[in-house]
């Protein structure tokens, strides 16, 4: 959730060097515990550093985490949508029928933005996910009828032969991910990249950790915006559009400097 300016204020008091050791191990309990939900915490060098410091965890192969997806986010749209339904509807009129949906959940965006235009003849939908969350999946188009939706565990066997690629909320928690080294690997390009809820800001790269919830735990990398944007300018993409998503903030305890008040959406086309 976005943080206030009020709040800015508070936690800079709180951040001060007297009381910023308390305040990092009142936050690590709270990190671990239920009502940590959703916060991060520990500023790491790597995944494996990360994983080491936390506790045994599926991280996000947990069929609980499909819960708000199944019931909530299939059935309705978010501001953070709109930027990525306005291009993915030009892309689908300009003739592109094969989309990848990295880190797509249960189908989420197929189910809610299939209400507001028309998706095109022969589409194929293919989602990335982790295997608990994509047997879900899979129970669901097949009991909504929705034949144009199909499942991947892997994600290395589905970067080829897709017209558009979108991820949302999700590259920053696969440990070799970067969209860069994923394009680099392509033999045919998607034409257009839709990448939503990055955690991109202007410092150095970093890794982190959530509490996603039900028991889980996942480290997660934070990008410099600068760095991130032009690993794909440099494959000929052309970056389009960028908004913010203000619904996503990271506040870092004991970092300040490395919070983030708002992540980034950006629409790459080729």
């Amino acid at each position: 959730m976005a943080y206030s300016s009020a709040s800015q204020v508070v936690r800079q008091i709180l951040e001060g060097p007297v009381t910023r050791p308390a305040l990092r191990r009142w936050r690590r309990r709270q990190f671990f515990s239920e009502a940590g939900f959703g916060s991060y915490f520990g500023l790491f060098n790597s995944f494996s550093e990360a994983r080491d410091w936390l506790p045994d965890s599926p991280e996000f192969d947990h069929a609980a985490l499909a819960e708000e997806y199944v019931n909530v986010r299939t059935k309705k749209v978010f501001a953070y949508d709109y930027p990525v339904m306005w291009w993915l509807e030009r892309a689908f009129r300009d003739g592109a029928t094969k989309l990848l949906d990295i880190g797509g959940s249960v189908g989420v965006h197929f189910y809610a933005y299939r209400r507001y235009f028309d998706m095109p003849r022969g589409l194929s939908w293919r989602i990335v996910e982790v295997p608990a969350i994509a047997s879900i999946g899979r129970e669901m188009a097949s009991s909504a009828g929705a034949g144009a939706l199909s499942f991947v565990d892997g994600l290395a066997q589905a970067l080829n032969g897709n017209d558009i690629w979108i991820a949302a909320g999700s590259l920053h928690y696969l440990e070799n991910a970067r969209p860069g080294g994923l394009l680099q690997r392509c033999e045919m390009r998607p034409r257009h990249v839709l990448l939503n809820k990055l955690p991109l800001y202007d410092g150095e790269d970093y890794v982190t950790t959530q509490n996603a919830g039900a028991g889980c735990f996942a480290p997660m990398h934070v990008y410099n915006r600068e760095r991130f944007i032009k690993e794909i300018e440099a494959l000929g993409y052309t970056l389009r559009d960028q908004w913010q998503v203000p619904e996503r903030s990271l506040y870092l305890p004991g970092f300040p400097e490395r919070s983030i008040p708002a992540f980034s959406g950006l629409y790459f086309a080729n």
